[in-house]
């Protein structure tokens, strides 16, 4: 039986460094890559972090050709853009999901209802924190209060453990 990984990543919808942060993932997914027997890759898409992570694991999983990716797309709801490009997004990802506990929200809670099931199904979180405010902030407070272990590559401090 293969022995699955669920990696979660989060960021900023903007990012200020993201030369250093793209290096950094680089580094964290190269490594996952090599030590684990297949890594399952859930991001988002709603801004500069969630299709950066996207790109970077992509060509890392190209350049090492290891065949133990999987890169899921969970969106917390069927957005227009995915209805529109439904062919082209099920091209590029190798899954692409619609969380059940958000699509029923409304959409303000959809994105935080969505991270928290990404959270909760992961064995690891990658974020990029480079403020403490925002919706990624708020899902890394979480994970931490899930004790999931947090590599944060953004260069800000992460929350305490409450």
């Amino acid at each position: 039986m293969l022995d699955v990984y669920t990696v979660s990543l989060f960021g900023h919808s903007r990012l200020s460094n993201s030369i250093n942060i793209e290096q950094a993932l680089e580094r964290t997914v190269r490594e996952l890559i090599k030590s684990k027997e297949y890594v399952e890759f859930l991001v988002g898409r709603k801004g500069d972090f969630d299709i950066l992570a996207a790109s970077v694991i992509r060509t890392v999983d190209h350049t090492l050709g290891h065949g133990n990716v999987s890169l899921v797309l969970v969106l917390p709801y069927s957005t227009s853009e995915y209805r529109k490009n439904k062919e082209s997004f099920e091209k590029y990802y190798d899954a692409v999901e619609i969380c059940k506990q958000s699509s029923v929200m409304y959409f303000k809670g959809a994105y935080q209802i969505c991270n928290r099931s990404m959270v909760d199904r992961s064995d690891f979180v990658i974020c990029g924190i480079e403020r403490e405010s925002g919706g990624a902030y708020q899902t890394i407070e979480y994970a931490i209060k899930q004790k999931k272990p947090v590599k944060n590559i953004g260069y800000s401090s992460l929350p305490s453990r409450k």
